[in-house]
């Protein structure tokens, strides 16, 4: 015969260990939805080398530019997993100590006001110039680029007969002042707010010719079926850095960080994996027009 003692706990038995199981398929799910997520990048160095002060607690938050195939591989936010610059933020949080890379959505024209939050760096193909820099910081450049000169396929252009030509330019680009200074064309370029509505104007005949940053018009030319070549090019001299507000206190650990990845070869491996193939030419090889 069973004792009251021994039936109350064999009566408890099953339930406490349904508990038990719940707890640990709790728990490793916990595990898995806390492990450090890269994307598709490889990330190199030491984790936890630098520290970073982030707007969200564990993640890296940076904004982007799209599209910007090779740079940015993806159609929306939600959708990047590598890319150059998403996989330099990926290797900046790793050897930050921090588990992700959030991209976030913010305007080209409100980041460049200084006024923009909700993000730790801006990683953008952003020029740096002495204007910008009176109301947000840069870090120390990480790409050179100039402007290229984007075409529908057979249109021939040069450097005389680009200046009779319905340009487009992206709203808050350095191209428009180069314009306006050295190439001065008879009708005043039309600016877009997005490069994808720019690229569609073109497509439609609406301009002649786009003038955004060579690697950029390289990779939309490579997309685009044989619809757009790139036939040239303003040697400008321009730099990109990574763009924070005046506040941050990260500037020091970001240029440590880009100085590390130009010594260890990690800028050097990242373009021969995203953007030779992405950009199907070598920009230096596009001819310059000089104004």
């Amino acid at each position: 015969m069973t004792s009251p003692k021994r039936q109350r706990t064999t009566s408890h038995a099953r339930p406490i260990a349904s508990v038990l199981a719940a707890l640990l398929v709790s728990a490793a799910s916990f595990a898995a939805s806390a492990a450090p997520d890269y994307g598709k990048c490889e990330v190199t160095g030491q984790r936890g080398s630098v520290k970073l002060e982030t707007v969200v607690p564990g993640a890296l938050s940076v904004r982007p530019v799209l599209p910007s195939p090779g740079w940015w591989n993806g159609d929306s936010i939600d959708t990047i997993k590598d890319g150059f610059e998403y996989c330099m933020a990926a290797n900046m949080a790793y050897r930050a100590g921090l588990d992700k890379v959030m991209v976030v959505n913010r305007s080209f024209a409100q980041i460049l006001t200084g006024q923009a939050q909700g993000f730790d760096i801006a990683l953008s193909q952003i020029t740096i110039t002495d204007e910008r820099k009176k109301v947000v910081n840069f870090t120390e450049p990480y790409f050179s680029s100039d402007q290229g000169i984007l075409v529908k396929a057979g249109v021939k252009v040069d450097k005389e007969s680009i200046r009779k030509l319905r340009l487009g330019v992206k709203q808050g680009t350095t191209i428009l002042g180069y314009l306006a200074d050295n190439v001065k064309p008879v009708e005043q370029p039309k600016v877009f707010a997005e490069a994808a509505a720019m690229y569609a104007a073109l497509a439609a005949g609406q301009v002649d010719a786009v003038l955004y940053d060579t690697p950029n018009l390289l990779a939309r030319a490579k997309q685009s079926n044989g619809l757009f070549e790139v036939v040239g090019r303003y040697d400008t001299g321009e730099r990109w850095g990574g763009l924070v507000n005046k506040d941050s206190q990260n500037m020091a650990t970001f240029n440590k960080l880009i100085d590390e990845m130009k010594r260890d070869g990690t800028f050097a491996r990242l373009a021969n994996q995203y953007l030779t193939p992405s950009l199907g030419a070598d920009p230096t090889k596009v001819p310059v027009f000089n104004p």
